[in-house]
């Protein structure tokens, strides 16, 4: 088992083309045993936003804290707040955008690069 407070984790800026005022959190990955997810901790600054893309993986987010939107592929905002939880599906384009006043915060699961690898295959 494994206990820590998200805040013991390093927020670590995301320097992928796009983002802008984007920090993530590795709270639970394969080094510390988990074999089939990862969960990550995004906080995305006023203004800021997740790159537009898409991957061959699905992922789960669930808002914890601020006001933003989620952006599909048809680029239509859905509207994200405390307590919103968003499917992506595998190949689908979207980004995650801050609309207010103060950090978005929110949780992104996804599967591990053993799970993406046999899905693959």
């Amino acid at each position: 088992m494994r206990l820590i407070h998200y805040t013991d984790v390093e927020a670590k800026p995301v320097g992928d083309e796009g983002a802008k005022h984007v920090a993530m959190r590795m709270l639970i990955s394969e080094p510390n045993g988990a074999q089939n997810f990862r969960m990550r901790f995004f906080e995305v600054g006023p203004g800021g936003a997740t790159p537009y893309h898409q991957h061959p993986w699905e992922h789960e987010v669930f808002v914890v804290e601020g006001e933003g939107a989620c952006v599909d592929e048809a680029r239509k905002e859905h509207p994200l707040r405390p307590g919103s939880a968003i499917f992506v599906p595998p190949n689908e384009w979207h980004c995650f955008t801050n609309k207010g006043k103060v950090p978005l915060k929110f949780l992104c699961l996804v599967p591990t690069q053993e799970v993406c690898n046999w899905r693959k295959q």
